[in-house]
């Protein structure tokens, strides 16, 4: 992979077993995510790569997804182009306005809008969220807003979660309260 590693995260899962180690690089035009999920849920053990691909305004610019989950292969290719949002070059229309890839299965996704929130503020965004088992893909309406403490409170509003995330000074989620706590 090209690009000057400007951060590297390695996570732990709280609610099964597994764990995430993901790079941070910067590129020419944007920066890149490379990562390696590996967990067990109901479904059985999953090992998980992902490379994503973001632009200068930290959107999601495209996302590829392979592996292996619950015994079954996984290969997947979001791109955002100007005719909207593919996966595995099917239009998808229903992913209008996404400007980000959320991978259900990784707390590394959140990077993207969590550069964009303002110092003081909220940003409202659309994901295409990918959730297994499956693979189903919806759109994930998401809210972020900055508080005190270094804390930034995390809305969802197809699933009603929220919770308070801590957040490094790359905009790596380092506590997701119950399902992921970074290593320091």
């Amino acid at each position: 992979m090209s690009g000057e590693t400007v951060a590297t995260i390695h996570w732990r899962a709280l609610d099964r077993d597994g764990e995430d180690k993901c790079r941070l690089a910067r590129l020419d035009q944007g920066w890149m995510l490379v990562g390696h999920a590996r967990f067990r849920d109901a479904t059985g053990w999953a090992a998980l790569d992902y490379v994503i691909r973001v632009g200068a305004d930290w959107c999601t610019t495209s996302a590829d997804i392979t592996g292996d989950y619950g015994g079954d292969a996984v290969a997947l290719r979001f791109a955002r182009g100007e005719d909207g949002w593919t996966v595995n070059e099917a239009l998808r229309p229903d992913l209008a306005g996404a400007e980000d890839v959320d991978l259900a299965f990784t707390p590394a996704t959140n990077l993207m809008p969590l550069n964009r929130v303002p110092e003081v503020g909220r940003l409202e965004t659309t994901s295409a969220w990918l959730r297994f088992p499956g693979p189903q893909v919806t759109p994930l309406t998401q809210a972020y807003t900055r508080e005190r403490g270094g804390l930034v409170r995390y809305e969802a509003q197809e699933t009603e979660f929220e919770t308070h995330l801590s957040v490094d000074t790359h905009g790596f989620v380092t506590r997701y309260p119950g399902l992921w706590e970074a290593d320091v």
